[in-house]
């Protein structure tokens, strides 16, 4: 699900799960599994990226629907635990968005410190409240981080998504890269910070991040109680469905 390959001292992790690297539950466990690996590597940073034409397009709604709330109780705090195991990544981690990034997807890309997205028709935007489900509290953490204040209400709110051009113009990624030019270019920004200091990089991530943690530390055993009623809700999973009865399965 995740394949990790090294180049010098940047590790490459890919996210390869089906087609479109939706989340589910497996696949959250795995990435939670290879980005805390990384901690401890010899690695001195990390490239996130994807395969074909789909970074990730997102949670699984598919298999939230057929598992219900049974699996809600399961892949919540698997979602949670893999944004944040990359939200609190003290190693430079550089994303190489390869095509759409959507929802989850987007989140894992605003989890990284670099953004840098290929030319062509990929989007990224969040539209959880589309699809009918609240953002867990990680998500609207890592949104601050992926979204310029400007564009933050947008983005969460109408779940408006971005092509490439404007996205880099929002602010919302940080380079356009030609699509061969895009794994060259991300392993050569990570190892630009990968020659900071290990310590020096740590402590100012953990320092521009603070906030948002100590909230996610006091708010989060609320929060992600009051996420998982609404996500088992009769309410938030008919909305699900009419989702995707309206889009995945045209």
């Amino acid at each position: 699900m995740i394949e990790r390959t090294q180049d010098g001292d940047v590790a490459v992790l890919t996210l390869c799960h089906g087609k479109a690297s939706a989340l589910d539950l497996e696949f959250c466990e795995s990435l939670e599994r290879a980005v805390a690996a990384e901690e401890d590597s010899p690695a001195r940073a990390i490239v996130l990226t994807g395969r074909g034409a789909i970074f990730s397009a997102g949670v699984d709604l598919k298999r939230l629907l057929a598992g219900g709330a049974a699996y809600v109780d399961e892949f919540l705090p698997a979602l949670d635990a893999a944004l944040l195991v990359l939200f609190r990544c003290d190693k430079p981690l550089v994303a190489a968005i390869n095509g759409h990034a959507i929802a989850g997807g987007a989140l894992l890309a605003g989890a990284c410190d670099l953004r840098l997205l290929a030319r062509g028709p990929a989007t990224i935007g969040v539209p959880e409240l589309k699809v009918g489900v609240p953002f867990p509290q990680a998500a609207v953490e890592i949104a601050h981080e992926l979204f310029p204040p400007a564009v933050l209400g947008p983005a969460l709110y109408t779940g408006r998504t971005w092509n490439a051009e404007e996205a880099l113009a929002a602010g919302i990624v940080h380079e356009l890269v030609e699509p061969a030019e895009l794994l060259p270019r991300a392993l050569a920004q990570a190892r630009e910070l990968a020659a900071i200091p290990a310590s020096s990089y740590g402590i100012s991530k953990r320092l521009r991040r603070a906030a948002a943690l100590e909230r996610l530390e006091r708010d989060g055993p609320r929060a992600a109680h009051e996420v998982r009623e609404a996500w088992s809700s009769p309410e938030v999973l008919a909305a699900v469905e009419g989702y995707v009865a309206r889009t995945l399965r045209r």
